[in-house]
């Protein structure tokens, strides 16, 4: 049996939704494939004297709401499937926040550890001079994803500054989002993400009752986003029991320290030696009792055989497409909640669009009125899917896409398709 497309899941996830509002076919077909595959071939001169070829992507399934918008991973396992399923997810994930961007992802194959600095820089400009006009502040904003950070987006944005005229290079600064902040980022996006999925875990609590300080969890990942998740879940009172990354898992049921565990990530490759926990076997994580599991990793890690093993109360899907269609089944059988991936992780494309707000207005918000701003999509949207899942009857997941699918299928009855 071949490797299951993960593109596939990902129209097979809307098409739930669709049944349950009775979409039309013309709206499926068109969701069901993206607008544009970009795939760029590019040559690098690496430190070694090697002249090596390095492919890139750059997938853009809908703009209907507004520029197309998504991250760019640099990564060994990207292909052309695992994009077309990431850039639609999203275009699901910007219409259910209810901001005015389209979807789309991108990235290359490669294996950032692999390479040097220099290195690094030389691979990112030139990928970014291949994409050329196929990105743009108005037409298609690339952000940070696996393996890259606010320097990828500063190289971006500088490389395409000076591939544009000279009376235009000012005025270009939103053609990425992610940036540092002494080169036009915004205050808060590194934490974006870990912040909503914060308050994913604080709408649910408001939804079953609990408190914060009363939660045990779990979290796969400990990049970006598990990082910054973990320090402020421990901020609001939760204890991080187990954190696991692609060197170890680690276990304390005590608690681990995780302002000493990003201390110690900050100086070295991963978790792995950190004297603050016990070493376990990666599949001890799933089958550890603990309250409130985090996958903050990659795609399809949430297995059947996994589910059967997992014995929390609810995931929140921090990565993209971290629980696979047979694992989600088991959870529903358990009881396991699922707060899905283009709900509690759209925190990131949201400080993304107010980023790309200031840039556009030359100005720079205060973080307070970010966070303000920040909350109000948030539990907005958290508020939708809610009422969306008690009047269908239906998994948060299929609710999540309902209030996305009516934002996107009414554009394109007023628009209409042209010609």
């Amino acid at each position: 049996m071949g490797q299951r497309s993960l593109h596939q899941a990902s129209v097979d996830q809307f098409q739930r939704a669709a049944d349950l509002i009775e979409i039309s076919d013309t709206y499926r077909n068109i969701l069901s494939h993206p607008k544009n595959e970009i795939i760029v071939n590019f040559p690098v001169w690496v430190g070694s004297g090697e002249l090596k070829i390095f492919t890139g992507y750059r997938i853009q399934h809908s703009n209907v709401l507004g520029p197309f918008k998504g991250g760019l991973r640099f990564h060994p396992d990207v292909d052309l499937d695992e994009v077309k399923a990431l850039a639609a997810w999203m275009t699901f994930k910007t219409a259910l926040v209810g901001i005015p961007f389209g979807g789309a992802k991108g990235g290359v194959t490669i294996d950032p550890r692999e390479y040097s600095k220099d290195d690094m820089r030389k691979i990112v400009r030139k990928f970014t001079h291949a994409l050329g006009s196929n990105i743009g502040p108005n037409h298609d904003i690339p952000a940070p994803d696996v393996g890259t950070n606010s320097q990828t987006m500063d190289w971006i944005m500088d490389t395409y500054a000076n591939i544009t005229s000279p009376g235009q290079r000012q005025s270009v600064k939103g053609v990425v989002t992610g940036k540092s902040i002494e080169c036009g980022g915004s205050s808060g996006r590194e934490e974006a993400t870990g912040r909503g999925v914060l308050y994913s875990l604080r709408h649910w609590l408001g939804e079953t009752g609990g408190r914060l300080d009363e939660l045990s969890v779990s979290i796969q990942g400990f990049g970006n986003v598990g990082s910054h998740f973990a320090r402020l879940a421990v901020e609001a009172g939760c204890k991080i029991v187990a954190v696991a990354d692609h060197t170890a898992t680690l276990i304390n049921e005590d608690g681990i320290d995780i302002e000493k565990l990003r201390d110690w990530t900050a100086q070295n490759p991963g978790i792995i030696g950190f004297g603050g926990a016990t070493e376990a076997d990666t599949e001890e994580l799933f089958s550890l009792p603990v309250d409130v599991f985090v996958p903050a990793a990659l795609e399809n890690q949430i297995t059947k055989e996994r589910a059967e093993k997992m014995s929390c109360r609810l995931v929140i899907e921090a990565a993209n497409g971290p629980t696979t269609p047979e694992g989600e089944k088991v959870l529903a059988e358990k009881g396991i909640e699922i707060a899905p991936d283009i709900l509690a992780n759209a925190g990131g494309v949201i400080v993304s669009y107010f980023e790309w707000l200031q840039n556009k207005s030359s100005r720079a918000w205060s973080a307070e009125d970010i966070d303000r701003r920040f909350k109000d999509l948030v539990w907005k949207a958290h508020d939708n899917v809610v009422d969306v899942r008690k009047n269908l009857d239906c998994s948060r997941r299929d609710a999540a896409y309902v209030v996305a699918l009516r934002r996107l299928t009414s554009v394109y009855e007023r628009r209409g398709i042209f010609p």
